[in-house]
């Protein structure tokens, strides 16, 4: 199945991923506990940061991302998708276009917009039924802006944090690029050159920036 081989992208076979799966493999673990447990693993153990993007090939290898002590959405959900290859469990990327409504300052400063896009998910098959989870916020990031971390159950989606613990709206999807084999990097390049031209502004050449 080709949900299930590595790809230059989604390089499960590399020293680092096998060493984050080590302790999902084996018979005795259902292929749900396995993705219940490689979300959890994914979403706290690296922290979420929007602010640095590549448009380099060899930066979203996921062998190179996971090397890293943090990731944006769409570096965060390579991992996971490799992570769950790299077991048996069939994975691919969704993308999307989302709008944060809390603690946006600093996004509309960076990025002209409170909108972020490409932003990333992961699809699983899980009992003949493909499932969306986003990795993206740790739970520690999730605590300092009062909003539920999203938890995966293994049989249902979880990937919208739409309101905080005070019911304010914390997040909402505006588009969806549906879902994607592997990593679809000239089309993630388009979308971020459309969305945010101002950061090419300088040097249309860019391919690496720290905002």
């Amino acid at each position: 199945m080709k949900y299930l081989e590595p790809t230059y992208f989604l390089d499960f076979e590399s020293e680092r991923i096998q060493e984050i799966v080590s302790e999902f493999k084996g018979n005795s673990i259902s292929p749900k506990e396995k993705a219940i447990g490689l979300y959890r693993k994914v979403r706290d153990e690296w922290k979420y940061d929007p602010y640095s993007i590549t448009l380099k090939p060899e930066n979203y290898r996921s062998s190179h991302i996971a090397a890293k002590p943090s990731g944006n959405c769409v570096e965060k959900s390579i991992v996971l998708v490799s992570s769950l290859r790299a077991v048996g469990v069939p994975a691919r990327l969704h993308l999307g276009k989302v709008k944060n409504h809390i603690a946006v300052e600093r996004l509309t400063e960076k990025f002209g917009s409170n909108e972020l896009t490409p932003h990333g998910m992961v699809q699983a098959e899980l009992n003949g039924k493909w499932l969306k989870m986003s990795p993206a916020f740790n739970a520690s990031l999730c605590a300092r802006f009062n909003v539920e971390p999203l938890e995966f159950d293994g049989e249902n989606n979880s990937f919208l944090q739409q309101f905080n613990r005070e019911g304010s709206l914390f997040m909402e999807y505006v588009d969806d690029y549906g879902h994607f084999e592997d990593v679809p990097l000239d089309f993630m390049r388009r979308n971020i050159r459309e969305h945010y031209p101002h950061i090419f502004d300088r040097d249309d050449s860019i391919t690496e920036f720290k905002l």
